[in-house]
């Protein structure tokens, strides 16, 4: 099974394109794994959020093949906790699931015709997170949840 980690626009704190590397690298020890990244949109200051949601989710939708299972990282989704994640996974890889991606989408959320397309909704945290900051804690999840299934140390 193939991973897909799709963002809209680059990491920019460097500690947190160092920490996301990190991660990366790391979980491509366990699984085939793509951190595709979408261009931000430009010249936004005139469109509403509306508009700039429905520009995000063309972008995002044409990263998406038919054949993927896509998963919206969304405060409203269902919040699991490291096992029952790292269960996730393991369920994901033994249906057969050809990919699955995972979808963080822009400041003001996805475009309803993504969450249409979507899967699955999944959240962190009932917290709030910068889209920046949840990158990294996605990845760490990730890589804890595949140490969860290898019954390696990283997770106490």
């Amino acid at each position: 099974m193939k991973v897909c980690f799709l963002l809209l626009g680059k990491t920019t704190e460097a500690y947190l394109r160092e920490g996301i590397g990190i991660f990366e690298k790391r979980v491509k020890n366990y699984l085939t794994f793509d951190l595709k990244i979408l261009p931000e949109l430009r010249n936004t200051a005139n469109l509403s959020f509306e508009q700039q949601k429905s520009m995000e989710g063309k972008l995002i939708l044409a990263a998406i093949e038919p054949s993927d299972w896509v998963v919206l990282l969304d405060e409203a989704g269902l919040e699991m906790s490291s096992v029952e994640f790292s269960k996730y996974i393991q369920r994901s890889m033994l249906q057969s699931r050809k990919s699955i991606v995972f979808v963080i989408g822009g400041p003001y959320g996805f475009a309803k015709e993504v969450y249409d397309r979507a899967n699955e909704k999944m959240a962190l945290s009932k917290m709030t997170f910068s889209h920046q900051m949840v990158r990294l804690v996605f990845l760490e999840q990730l890589y804890r949840a595949m140490t969860i299934l290898k019954s390696e140390p990283y997770h106490h």
